[in-house]
């Protein structure tokens, strides 16, 4: 996996623990990183093959996503 991300001139993030800090709390951090980042989302979707149609689908969903929130945040234009 890293070597994926390391082909492609991403660096992968990373998160330190810090001196008496819990591991599951820097463990929360990190999956808070990779959520925003994508990257958690893009491994289960590369997971199993797409299909053209399903493909087209997922996307046609994330631009009417994308205009329900253009339109909330910007309603007259």
């Amino acid at each position: 996996m890293g070597e994926f991300f390391r082909n492609r001139g991403e660096l992968m993030p990373e998160v330190i623990v810090r001196k008496g800090e819990p591991v599951d709390r820097a463990l929360k951090r990190l999956k808070s990183k990779l959520d925003a980042e994508g990257i958690l989302d893009e491994v289960r979707r590369l997971r199993a093959f797409e299909t053209p149609n399903q493909k087209s689908r997922r996307k046609a969903k994330a631009n009417a996503k994308r205009g329900r929130t253009k339109f909330r945040f910007n309603p007259n234009g």
